[in-house]
């Protein structure tokens, strides 16, 4: 991802999660900050109530392809975290549509023109 960092440390996380304004989807949730800055800083949290660590990796590795195939089309300068919803069995992760619902929150956020 070229106009993407990740988000690493407790507190970037929890700025975000602070200030950011809240976007739900059916299966995952975002909240995103308009900054001043060129690039993108992304953030993916799956809580352990989730699954076991496989699982969890999964849904990470979900997210973050999906994210990185829009990257292109994502207007630059904002600070997103992900999150997946406590409620949503693994076993209803897919592709399509965790896609569907990034697609809806990044419209619905005005990220994607």
């Amino acid at each position: 991802m070229e106009n993407t960092k990740m988000l690493k440390k407790n507190f970037e996380f929890r700025n975000i999660l602070n200030k950011g304004q809240y976007y739900g989807g059916h299966q995952i949730e975002a909240f995103i900050i308009k900054e001043e800055i060129e690039i993108n800083k992304l953030g993916i949290a799956v809580s352990k109530k989730a699954g076991s660590s496989v699982e969890r990796n999964k849904i990470k590795r979900l997210i973050k392809e999906n994210y990185r195939l829009l990257e292109k089309d994502v207007n630059k300068g904002y600070s997103l975290v992900f999150l997946w919803k406590k409620k949503v069995q693994v076993e209803e992760a897919s592709f399509e549509r965790i896609k569907n619902d990034m697609m809806n929150i990044l419209r619905e956020s005005k990220m994607i023109s």
